[in-house]
């Protein structure tokens, strides 16, 4: 039978149309300004004393809180508007101190029922809705010094292969290291040692008191590569933890010689992506000292879970958290968390040769954490909050070595499944190569101004009112249908881009607007078949299933050809391009979908299975 669709085809058409309707129906509830409270570190609880603390502080000042609620181990408060939002976050961060993050975000207001199905608005862009701006500043002292650090631990352990006996080999200031020798024979032979394998050094002999020296600094091309390097690899791990935290269309690039921007376009959780993009989260793994170690060898630490514990361990370096190749967080046989570490062949080569001699020792992995913290200081007779920088280190693990270990091993002794989680996340993105701080970090409003903002979303309803109205007046009740599906159309595109969670922006917006555009061309082209049939004589049921399908072909080469173009700017582009380029693809294949599918569907229902004597489509009325 002619112009009827089997049962099971418009099942699938009628899924299709009530599941875009449930995905699209997100975005018509907006989001909240809030401000997020959370740890600064991954043991750090957010509880309701806290969140009483906060909204006290914020009614204090007469800000209106329009909602506070705990989430897992953070907190938000939703407030009115953009501007008690920016005047909330001082007031707030001052009341709790340094031990909680305060930040910016935007909490979605989508009812329960569509969060769970899975359900969630678009994420807009930083030209239309905002988001984080950070600006990072590379420590390129400690990045030398890092490095200073691990040579000398290498070479010491040469040394004492080669059997040279030495003292000293400590980082000094001036990026150099001295190392004394009893005798000329060791010096010379540790000399040409070192003079062999690490050319990067200039190498200069004294005596002092006595004592045959080594004197080692690195050459001032050697400390900016090792400084380029460490942009590079700071860039590297940045972008890599951007991609754990799974933002989309991100900004990440250096600025200068020593800072690097990061961009997150409609980030929700902007309080954990500044504790994990800031994070010097690296490892030191270090042997317990013996009792009658020398005191110059030797350095005492606290336990992370309790600093008043602490344990004395030797100054020498194992091997890094630069040598982790992968990370995952686990449980042990007693159900506590662990992280499964696996060292690259360095870092296993390394380790294999510490521990087989250490065989009943035990082994510490401390953790290094680098972060920023305020302080009130007197400046020019004001108090002034200053930014202070703080290096911690602390013992998260001591466990007694049970045989020589190798490139796989585990971490065990962590507080909560939400550290390991983290630690593991951070290992697995990349060490820092050095500590970063935050220089600045702001939320970035619409770039083009809201008066832009409105103009965009004014572009899209204004030109789907045209085309609306040309339809309708050149196709009559075939334009009816059009517009209908054309409608139903701009539904799906709005439901797939919230599956995906693209992210729309301005240029996103203006693959929108043409979209509305060409998504018409489909029902253009079939309804000007269907006129030219119904011209040369044929009866209305042949002449829409002739129009429907004799125009598939031109149809789908038009929007294939379309589609390369699309998927080409996306592999090419960036940024804005990307943006620009989801929504086309997207666009593209709804629109096929609602063209060919759903206004065939809509005239099936109206025209099939019925003797019809004349169609309203504009032009000739055909009559049987």
């Amino acid at each position: 039978m002619l112009n009827k669709y089997p049962l099971w085809k418009n099942l699938i058409i009628l899924i299709a149309l009530v599941v875009g309707f449930i995905y699209a129906l997100p975005n018509l509830f907006p989001d909240d300004y809030a401000i997020q409270i959370t740890g600064s570190r991954s043991s750090t609880e957010v509880d309701a004393s806290v969140l009483e603390r906060a909204v006290k502080a914020l009614e204090s000042e007469g800000i209106e809180v329009k909602d506070s609620s705990l989430q897992d181990r953070d907190a938000l408060i939703r407030l009115t508007g953009a501007e008690d939002q920016l005047q909330a976050r001082p007031v707030v961060q001052s009341a709790l101190g340094g031990d909680y993050l305060v930040a910016l975000n935007m909490a979605p207001s989508t009812p329960d029922w569509l969060k769970s199905l899975g359900a969630g608005p678009m994420k807009l862009g930083l030209d239309l809705r905002g988001g984080v701006h950070f600006l990072l500043e590379v420590d390129m002292d400690t990045a030398v010094n890092q490095r200073l650090e691990a040579m000398s631990s290498q070479i010491k352990r040469e040394l004492r292969e080669e059997r040279i006996r030495y003292r000293g080999g400590d980082v000094e200031g001036r990026r150099q290291i001295v190392l004394s020798f009893r005798d000329e024979a060791q010096r010379s032979e540790a000399f040409d040692l070192i003079r062999d394998r690490y050319n990067q050094f200039l190498m200069n002999e004294r005596t002092v008191d006595d004592e045959r020296q080594i004197v080692l600094s690195l050459s001032e091309i050697e400390v900016k590569s090792i400084q380029e390097y460490a942009l590079e690899q700071n860039l590297t791990t940045i972008r890599n933890r951007v991609n754990e935290l799974g933002v989309a269309e991100p900004l990440v690039q250096r600025q200068g010689a020593d800072r690097i921007i990061v961009e997150l376009p409609g980030v929700q959780d902007t309080a954990q992506a500044k504790r994990v993009l800031g994070a010097t989260a690296n490892l030191e793994f270090r042997l317990e000292a013996r009792s009658d170690a020398n005191a110059s060898e030797v350095e005492e630490f606290g336990f992370r879970d309790n600093l008043r514990r602490t344990a004395r361990l030797e100054k020498e370096v194992i091997t890094t958290g630069n040598n982790v190749s992968n990370a995952q967080q686990a449980f042990d046989e007693n159900g506590q968390p662990q992280v499964n570490i696996t060292m690259d062949s360095i870092g296993g080569d390394q380790m294999h040769r510490a521990t087989r001699s250490a065989v009943g020792r035990r082994m510490a992995v401390l953790f290094i954490e680098f972060r920023t913290e305020t302080e009130n200081r007197m400046v020019d007779g004001e108090m002034t909050e200053v930014d202070k920088r703080v290096v911690e280190k602390s013992i998260i693990s001591l466990a007694t070595i049970q045989s020589a270990l190798g490139s796989s091993f585990r971490i065990t002794g962590l507080d909560s499944i939400p550290e390991a989680a983290e630690l593991a996340l951070l290992l697995r993105a990349g060490a820092l190569a050095a500590p970063m701080y935050f220089v600045q970090e702001r939320t970035i409003g619409p770039s083009l101004g809201q008066k832009n903002i409105d103009a965009g979303v004014m572009s899209v309803a204004l030109g789907f009112a045209l085309v609306l109205a040309y339809m309708l007046v050149n196709y009559r009740g075939f334009g009816l249908i059009a517009n209908v599906a054309l409608t139903l159309n701009l539904m799906l595109l709005v439901a797939c881009m919230s599956i995906l969670s693209a992210t729309l922006t301005l240029p996103g917006i203006a693959g929108i607007v043409l979209t509305v555009g060409m998504a018409v061309d489909a029902n253009v082209l079939i309804f000007e078949r269907i006129r030219e049939e119904l011209q040369g004589g044929a009866p209305p049921q042949s002449a829409i299933n002739a129009g429907y399908s004799r125009a598939f072909v031109s149809i789908f080469d038009a929007n294939i050809t379309t589609l390369l173009v699309a998927v080409i700017l996306f592999a090419m582009g960036s940024g804005p391009v990307k943006g620009f380029a989801v929504t086309l693809c997207l666009g593209i294949l709804t629109s096929m979908f609602s063209g060919l599918m759903v206004s065939r569907a809509i005239v099936n229902l109206v025209y099939g299975g019925r003797k019809v004597e004349k169609l309203s489509i504009g032009g000739k009325l055909a009559n049987v």
